[in-house]
């Protein structure tokens, strides 16, 4: 369970860009009433919640459709409900984001480039353990052809963070380590600005991306990582979960997932778990170029 404030910056406005590809997940998405990106932001603009993660096999989360949509609404924009997602971590060379993660580190950081395909949007993204366990995250709007690099704005808006918070300099070089592509699902309760997000076929590629570099892992479609976002950690959404007999999985980030099944790290029991659940550690040579 995992205690986030959530402080973003800049605008979230752009036109979707490209045509809308093919929903796979439709099965999943139909049962739901629609809210546009707009409305769900002024429902849900929770800036402190508790996040809990699930390991959910497709089986266990059609069961818990029905009770969804009865008090949750699922994000849409021109007709689409699922979304791609690509997302580029930076660490140093010593991987200390990851093993502070690994040892469970009250004081942590991990730093990202996100980019939303459909809307043609791009943010770097810091997130920040603070000593009681709040995860801080700021958020700076970010071209999406400088996705994979970060630039001296965004590296100054790392250090930033860094600083605000723990107030000591940030002096570590970053460097890409690992990239993800994945699709997700975002629905919101109709009351009291819950979230949930669920996200399916997570690509894992090394620091070079989906053009060189190791063989990638991926998840399977059958498999999603389900994430509720509430205000006190036992929504909506979680009973619904409890009811299928779904619990938490602990140590579920896909940033230490995608880094334990790359080989990319020696030491990684603490995300075994995690791994197993997934089957995170199956190639997917296949979907390499098709992820490009």
């Amino acid at each position: 369970m995992n205690h986030e404030l959530c402080i973003d910056q800049g605008n979230h406005g752009a036109a979707r860009a490209g045509p809308a590809p093919a929903a796979p997940d439709a099965w999943l998405t139909s049962a739901f009433r629609p809210i546009g990106l707009k409305a769900l932001n002024a429902k849900a603009a929770m800036l402190e919640r508790l996040d809990n993660k699930y390991v959910v096999h497709a089986p266990a989360l059609a069961a818990a459709v029905v009770d969804l949509a009865s008090c949750f609404d699922v994000l849409e924009i021109d007709g689409q409900r699922s979304f791609t997602y690509e997302t580029c971590y930076f660490d140093d060379a010593e991987r200390r984001s990851y093993h502070d993660h690994h040892q469970g580190r009250r004081q942590r950081m991990k730093v990202r480039v996100r980019r939303y395909v459909e809307a043609a949007l791009c943010f770097v993204e810091v997130k920040l353990k603070d000593k009681r366990g709040i995860t801080v995250k700021r958020r700076m709007p970010y071209d999406p052809a400088r996705y994979g690099t970060l630039d001296e704005a965004a590296q100054r808006h790392v250090r930033e963070a860094y600083e605000a918070l723990y107030g000591r300099p940030f002096e570590r070089p970053l460097e890409p380590v690992l990239h993800m592509r994945y699709r997700r699902i975002t629905l919101v309760a109709r009351e009291g600005g819950e979230r949930m997000t669920i996200d399916t076929g997570i690509h894992f590629f090394g620091r070079e991306g989906p053009a060189a570099g190791p063989a990638p892992r991926r998840t399977g479609d059958e498999v999603f990582i389900v994430e509720t976002k509430s205000a006190h950690g036992h929504g909506l959404a979680d009973a619904i979960l409890r009811r299928q007999h779904l619990h938490p999985t602990n140590s579920c980030s896909k940033y230490c997932v995608g880094m334990s099944a790359l080989g990319a790290v020696s030491r990684f029991n603490h995300f075994r778990p995690a791994l197993r659940k997934l089957g995170a550690l199956e190639p997917a040579v296949e979907e390499a170029s098709h992820a490009a």
